[in-house]
């Protein structure tokens, strides 16, 4: 288990990640970390966007289903 700090940053507050967790998370200096809420109450910190993987999965789904639909538009 790791903890991290809360600090002030301007008017907001922020936390300190050390270089471990971000090698662990593999994120560098400004990349964007998302939170979502776990069925405990708690959160979950994580570098990739789950609603960009549902509309991926279903980008995929359409691409698949629709193969032939698509085949025609692009021509």
């Amino acid at each position: 288990m790791h903890s991290v700090k809360i600090t002030t940053v301007g008017a907001s507050s922020g936390v300190i990640l050390t270089k471990e967790i971000m090698a662990h998370l593999k994120v560098r200096k400004g990349d964007t970390l998302y939170l979502t809420e776990t069925a405990d109450g708690g959160y979950r910190l994580t570098p990739y966007n789950p609603e960009f993987v549902r509309q991926m999965e279903l980008a995929d789904e359409i691409m698949h289903d629709d193969r032939e639909v698509l085949r025609a538009l692009a021509k």
